[in-house]
């Protein structure tokens, strides 16, 4: 579990230190917008002790002489429901996360404030009594709604700060408001028939709804208003069949932005971290520590680092289709569809992404509100296939239908159907087994369409950047260092062969160009034998008869063993072990004639068929191990994430090449 992050407050900022205000509020109420006003680039994202609810913390200025401690709470809906969210949330109310808050501070919808004010009047009952914070007054306005605040004040017995957060309008008075409740300076008298602890749920409605009533007025609109406009929206958005096409349409934008918008700083980030290590190579003498700090410690940052434009520009994109209310309309449209196989509606985002990367999508099931659900869209989600599988199929699919393009080009897409099955029917699985039970039935609020917030969306960006960069970025490169040492180590001394050639290289009277390819030939020996030679050469030697039942010999099984850092590994591998590099213009024909020790090739179909199948579902990539503990919050869940789908991939690969040669196919 992670622990909560604090840092130790200065001389300046000591009041930050002891007082401490709670953010409280339904879903979409605008909670999440009032906190980065308060706290701007001030914040982090933290989880609580004994917690995997992720929850932002930050220091917020309510005047220049006090600072303090804002908690950006989970959404609910009232205090006595027995969920995950709720159980923090009042477990820091009463104190049991540390020192209760100095001040609660409550976001409302100014449009749908009768169901709002149930959760209020939970509060009322509570010390210290909340400052009631009147969001969206220009939403509600639009439709006719107006609230007198004043009146609503004296009713609940407390401040009521009418404001609009994406514009920031309100806040000085906000901050006055929140100033006061911290000092404890105003006190108010509670008024006669206020809610405490033991008022009944229909009684805590009943008065909501007559508080409502009493303080707002609905002013008539000629033609038809804003509902109505809303009210069509909502019925093409979630129509089972125009819904669908709209959100195909607009989750196929979000992939291909997500491609193309990252693909660029990606390459630049690339092409930075080949020039260092170029400029590595050159300035400090050869030898191992050279080697470790280009290939090991260099390759490790850039394996990293290479990934998080992708997971920016992700939750970029998801933040403003959040702001606009869209993704609640997508997630009622998916339910349909995913929920036969235990999963939520809300998964289809973190499935979607996993096809770009599994990184970013099993990061982005932080969405998913119900920790069962969330747990099984994170132990599936590397089941899709993601682009690092690419350059694998390529070759795979290459070497099994050579010069036959639509065949290979339709086993290509069964490698994404396949990939997609596979989630489903185990999502449905485990719902039957370890996560027992059905996906939580979608319960929405639609929220009303706005126009996203840019600061808002920045703002996520530096948080999962970080968060990402944080978790995942040290273990990543922690596993690349191994993983070179293991394929480096121990030195292979070279081969007659390989010392002949390189003497015909430096033989005097030859040509620079053919002293070049001597050189080059000698090269790709040297790093065939070191491959052979070296830890992880032995390594796939001891395991091959693992893999001898689906046709693998021990170069095949050292491109399984070394992909298992990540699967675009087994690209260069092979292309080491079949004497040439993986940007070769004749390396696919080099991997394609590869000998095994008795002169048999290597890549049978048989053999490149269930090679295919096994990329298709095996989990090889360690950081997406590293990303799934983090983000379930326990070590067994990776584990098991590892162990099933190696399982998986391996009787699936048995099965296909067994079936292929029984058929008499080689």
């Amino acid at each position: 579990m992670a622990s909560e992050v604090r840092v130790a407050p200065t001389a300046e900022t000591a009041a930050w230190a002891t007082s401490r205000i709670a953010l409280v509020g339904n879903p979409n109420t605008g909670k999440t917008t009032v906190f980065n006003r308060l706290c701007g680039a001030r914040a982090k994202t933290s989880n609580f002790p004994g917690t995997t609810t992720s929850t932002r913390i930050g220091r917020g200025r309510l005047h220049k002489h006090r600072e303090v401690e804002v908690f950006d709470l989970p959404g609910l809906y009232q205090l006595t429901l027995d969920l995950p969210e709720v159980r923090l949330v009042r477990g820091l109310l009463d104190g049991d996360k540390g020192t209760p808050p100095d001040a609660i501070l409550v976001i409302v919808d100014a449009g749908n404030l009768a169901r709002n004010l149930v959760l209020v009047g939970e509060l009322l009952a509570r010390e210290p009594r909340p400052v009631v914070c009147l969001n969206m007054i220009d939403l509600a306005a639009r439709r006719g709604v107006t609230i007198d605040a004043d009146a609503l004040a004296r009713r609940l017995g407390v401040p009521v700060v009418p404001i609009v957060a994406p514009k920031g309008e309100g806040f000085d008075t906000l901050r006055a408001e929140l100033a006061a409740a911290v000092g404890g300076s105003v006190r108010r008298a509670r008024p006669a028939g206020s809610p405490d602890r033991n008022t009944p749920a229909g009684d805590l409605r009943a008065w909501a709804r007559s508080i409502a009533a009493d303080v707002t007025k609905v002013k008539a609109t000629a033609g038809p208003g804003m509902d109505a406009v809303t009210d069509w929206w909502d019925r093409v958005l979630t129509h089972p069949v125009l819904g669908l096409a709209i959100f195909l349409t607009v989750m196929g934008g979000l992939f291909y932005g997500l491609f193309a918008l990252a693909q660029v700083p990606m390459d630049l980030i690339e092409a930075t971290f080949a020039w260092v290590g170029g400029f590595v190579r050159e300035v400090m003498p050869a030898g191992a520590v050279r080697d470790l700090v280009t290939d090991g410690v260099l390759g490790g940052i850039a394996g990293t680092v290479v990934f998080l434009p992708q997971i920016c520009f992700l939750f970029f994109l998801i933040s403003l289709l959040e702001d606009t209310g869209y993704l609640a309309r997508a997630a009622f449209v998916m339910d349909r569809f995913l929920r036969p196989f235990g999963l939520p509606g809300h998964a289809f985002v973190p499935l979607l992404t996993s096809h770009a990367c599994a990184l970013p999508g099993i990061m982005s099931a932080r969405l998913i509100p119900d920790r069962r659900d969330r747990l099984a869209t994170i132990l599936v989600a590397p089941f899709m296939s993601c682009s690092a599988r690419l350059p694998v199929f390529v070759l795979l699919t290459s070497l099994l239908f050579a010069n036959q393009p639509a065949r290979a080009a339709l086993a290509f897409a069964g490698c994404y159907v396949l990939g997609a099955g596979a989630a489903f029917l185990t999502a449905a699985l485990f719902g039957r087994t370890i996560l027992r039970g059905k996906a939580k039935p979608i319960i929405l609020e639609l929220p009303p369409y706005q126009v996203p917030s840019l600061s808002n969306a920045l703002y996520t960006v530096r948080d999962q950047g970080l968060s990402f960069l944080k978790t995942a970025g040290t273990v990543i490169m922690a596993i690349c260092v191994v993983m070179w040492w293991l394929s480096a180590y121990p030195r292979a001394t070279p081969s007659a062969e390989v010392q002949a050639l390189q003497a015909q290289a430096s033989a005097p009277g030859i040509t620079a160009e053919r002293a070049a390819e001597l050189t080059q030939e000698a090269a790709v020996l040297e790093g065939r034998q070191q491959q052979s030679h070296s830890f992880a050469g032995r390594i796939g030697r001891t395991v091959q008869p693992i893999f001898d039942p689906l046709g693998y010999d021990w170069q095949l099984t050292v491109g399984v063993v070394t992909s298992f850092i990540a699967r675009e590994v087994f690209v260069s591998t092979m292309a080491v072990l079949a004497g040439g590099s993986d940007d070769d213009e004749g390396v696919l024909d080099k991997i394609r004639v590869m000998k095994r020790d008795d002169g048999s090739p290597v890549f049978t179909r048989a053999t490149a068929a269930s090679a295919l199948v096994f990329f298709v579902l095996a989990m090889q990539c360690l950081p997406t191990l590293a990303v799934t503990r983090r983000e379930s919050g326990r070590l067994r869940y990776a584990l098991l994430q590892f162990g099933y789908m190696s399982v998986v991939a391996y009787i699936a690969g048995l099965i296909v090449y067994q079936a292929l040669r029984a058929s008499g196919i080689s």
